[in-house]
């Protein structure tokens, strides 16, 4: 047996929501010096620049999630402000972008799955992003962890998916089928210029934390059901995010999927599989 299947056998076998568990509180503990040690060790093996970061030095983090979750420097990620750009949500890499065909999207090669279940299972939420457009973001664990809206958006929908936490990373993506819909995830549907914008928050092994900015931490704890929270888009109880916008954030890596409906906006033509993604640059240009 190859060293890659090996890797995908163990995945299988792995106690996922055990070990991410326990990994989440081990990096929410405040450890003083063994969290700087560790942290220290993580900038090094993944060669993080900490040079964006708004505080630099390892010591002023209490915990390892406080680090993982770090804030950048103001200005240090330029914004494409023009009105016809859909923007970079996050610092990643382009895992796979395209059309949304026969309600399928592309996990990699040779696997494709439904969107429908991707966004929790019901025909009308899917509906509005048939004929439409996807991407996939991975953040590897060098990036910065905040997700930032690519366009202005009223929140309508929140859904919470239970499931796996395989790992997310390319060769999973190419070898587990149906990652993306299989794993634990966070679905947040706003309206935009561009009508509905899905963007999906996908958990994975020792993903200890999801959180959007309106309701904290979705998850842990996880469930076994399909939750939905709807939300007023007019009104003062109403959550308006400007482009840009911090939405929410990962405590230890994983992927975004992005998606909207037909006719509304075409990537840029340098965009495709394995681009690097930084955090607010042009993505997409919006049609008239």
């Amino acid at each position: 047996m190859s060293l890659d299947k090996l890797k995908i056998a163990f995945q299988y076998a792995l106690p996922k929501h055990a070990v991410s568990r326990l990994v989440g509180k081990l990096a929410a503990a405040q450890a003083g010096a063994l969290t700087t040690a560790l942290i220290k060790l993580f900038i090094k093996q993944y060669k993080i620049d900490m040079s964006e970061a708004l505080y630099e030095d390892p010591a002023h983090y209490k915990t390892f999630n406080e680090f993982f979750t770090r804030p950048l420097k103001p200005g240090i990620r330029p914004l494409a402000t023009e009105a016809d750009i859909i923007a970079h949500p996050v610092d990643g890499a382009i895992s796979q972008l395209g059309d949304v065909v026969d309600g399928q999207i592309i996990q990699a090669k040779g696997h494709d799955y439904s969107l429908q279940t991707l966004l929790g299972g019901k025909e009308d939420d899917v509906a509005p992003f048939l004929g439409g457009k996807f991407a996939t973001i991975y953040l590897a664990p060098k990036d910065y962890h905040r997700i930032h809206m690519p366009v202005d958006g009223v929140l309508r929908k929140m859904i919470y998916v239970p499931g796996d936490l395989f790992s997310v990373n390319p060769l999973t993506a190419q070898n587990v089928p149906n990652l993306f819909a299989r794993n634990e995830r966070v679905v947040a549907i706003f309206d935009t210029e561009i009508g509905p914008l899905a963007m999906v928050l996908v958990g994975a092994t020792i993903v200890a934390s999801i959180e959007t900015v309106w309701a904290g931490t979705v998850t842990p704890p996880a469930g076994k059901d399909v939750f939905s929270w709807d939300y007023p888009v007019d009104g003062m109880n109403a959550i308006k995010l400007q482009k840009g916008e911090e939405m929410g954030r990962f405590k230890l890596g994983s992927t975004v999927i992005l998606a909207w409906g037909a006719n509304q906006a075409d990537f840029l033509a340098d965009q495709r599989p394995e681009t690097v993604t930084r955090m607010g640059t042009p993505f997409a240009t919006i049609g008239e």
